[in-house]
């Protein structure tokens, strides 16, 4: 559910910054399973995937594999660390670019953040998901895990703290420009989960989550307190 919320948010942003019909140069900094990286190629894009585990990258192949050639074509994959950017790419090499999940991990995520900006051409989206340090509390209590709550509560917020992400966007020259709460019902305690597939009954359930998911993740407060947060940033110059 959280990719696919992802995925509609990342596709509002192109379609309301780029004219219609461009095909963008994108790079997926954490390519992962694809999910994102795919559905982009499948829109025409041209996607270049970034990957430090051999393991997801083989399994990237492998689906690609199925898809037809011209979506083959469309899509790179390179074995290396999201902070190797300036060793892979020119600036301004990429008109979005998209972390994913990885900066929460990241040893260092201001410089890779730096590096991530330092390919994106002006005028160019920069796409983050994060977990939501502000509200790291949220999961384990609405699941009655009360140890864990009272962990995160009494632990300092690290990557991934709205304001602090704000100001090193601000920063990097990409500066904030819209962000969602992504997860605001998901992983509840009352089974708010994306019903299972198969029949139309469940299609229409699961439609009626992700819309509830959506209106949630861009109104306050309750995007604030969403599982994870998605920041578009914007490169000036």
């Amino acid at each position: 559910m959280g990719q696919e919320l992802v995925a509609r948010q990342v596709e509002e942003q192109i379609a309301a910054r780029f004219p219609v019909g461009q095909r963008l140069r994108v790079l997926d900094a954490g390519v992962g399973d694809g999910f994102q990286a795919l559905r982009l190629a499948r829109a025409g894009h041209h996607v270049t995937g970034l990957e430090s585990d051999p393991a997801p990258l083989a399994r990237v192949r492998a689906v690609l594999a199925g898809e037809p050639d011209g979506i083959r074509e469309r899509v790179r994959l390179v074995e290396a660390d999201g902070r190797e950017t300036g060793v892979h790419f020119l600036p301004g090499s990429f008109d979005v670019v998209l972390c994913h999940g990885v900066l929460s991990d990241a040893k260092d995520p201001d410089a890779l953040l730096a590096g991530l900006a330092r390919v994106l051409a002006p005028g160019g989206l920069l796409s983050l998901v994060v977990r939501n340090a502000d509200a790291a509390a949220m999961r384990p209590g609405l699941a009655g895990d009360w140890n864990a709550a009272l962990a995160a509560l009494e632990s300092p917020a690290r990557a991934g703290r709205l304001d602090a992400l704000t100001t090193t966007l601000a920063g990097i020259g990409a500066p904030l420009q819209s962000w969602y709460g992504v997860r605001v019902f998901g992983g509840a305690p009352d089974g708010a989960q994306v019903p299972a597939q198969g029949g139309p009954d469940a299609a229409r359930r699961r439609e009626l989550l992700l819309a509830a998911e959506d209106r949630a993740g861009r109104t306050d407060p309750y995007r604030a307190v969403a599982g994870q947060l998605h920041l578009c940033g914007v490169r000036g110059g």
